[in-house]
C-alpha cells in the first residue's frame, strides 16, 4: 500500500474508526495521539473524520491531545486557575469572545517563543527576563483592549461593559503579575 498523494498545503486526511484508533491516510499507517501531537510540532496540518459519518473530529481530538499531555505531565501548562475561570466563561456573556482572545494571546506567545528560547539557553536570570514578560502583558492587555473595541464600536461615553472590562484588566493585570513573579522564581531557580 502507498502512500497515498496530497496537494501541497492540503491537511493530511486522518481517518477515526469505531474502535477508536486513528488512521493516517498519506503515511497509509495507524497514529497515536502522540504522533499527531508531533505532527503539530512539525508544523503539520491534519483534519480528522469519521471513517464512516465523514463528520469532521479534529476538534475533539486536539482536545484529548491536551487532556492526554495534562494528564501524564506532572508540570501542567494549564494551571488550576485558568482552568477554573475558563469553565466559568462557559455560558457567559462573553463566552464568544474567549476563543478570538486566547487565539491571539497565543500568536503574541509565539511570536515572542523565539526571544523566550533564546534567554533561556543565554541562561538569563529573572531579573533580564522580567521586561520580556512585561511585554508580552503589554501585548496582551492591548489585544483585549482591541477585542473589547469590537463589542462597544462606536461609543463616545463609558458602557457598563467597559466598566466590566476595566475590573477584568485589573484582575487580569494582577493575574499577570503573580505570573510573572512565579515565572521569574521558576527562572531564578533555574539559573542557581
Amino acid at each position: 500500500m502507498g502512500r497515498k498523494q496530497r496537494a501541497e498545503g492540503e491537511p493530511i486526511l486522518i481517518k477515526k474508526y469505531a474502535n477508536r484508533r486513528l488512521y493516517n491516510t498519506a503515511s497509509s499507517r495507524y497514529v497515536t495521539l502522540d504522533q499527531l501531537a508531533d505532527l503539530i510540532k512539525d508544523g503539520e496540518d491534519f483534519v480528522v473524520v469519521d471513517a464512516k459519518s465523514g463528520e469532521d473530529l479534529t476538534h475533539s481530538v486536539l482536545t484529548q491531545i491536551i487532556f492526554d499531555k495534562e494528564a501524564k505531565d506532572e508540570k501542567h501548562m494549564l494551571p488550576l486557575p485558568f482552568l477554573r475561570q475558563l469553565i466559568s466563561f462557559y455560558g457567559d456573556k462573553l463566552e464568544n469572545m474567549i476563543p478570538g482572545y486566547l487565539q491571539s494571546a497565543m500568536e503574541a506567545l509565539s511570536k515572542n517563543q523565539d526571544k523566550f528560547r533564546n534567554a533561556f539557553t543565554a541562561g538569563k536570570s529573572g531579573s533580564t527576563l522580567l521586561p520580556l514578560f512585561e511585554e508580552v502583558a503589554r501585548q496582551n492587555m492591548m489585544m483585549f483592549q482591541e477585542t473589547m473595541k469590537m463589542f462597544t464600536p462606536g461609543l463616545g461615553g463609558r458602557s457598563a461593559m467597559q466598566a466590566n472590562s476595566d475590573q477584568a484588566k485589573d484582575a487580569e493585570i494582577a493575574a499577570l503579575k503573580k505570573e510573572l513573579a512565579s515565572l521569574k522564581a521558576k527562572v531564578d531557580a533555574l539559573g542557581k
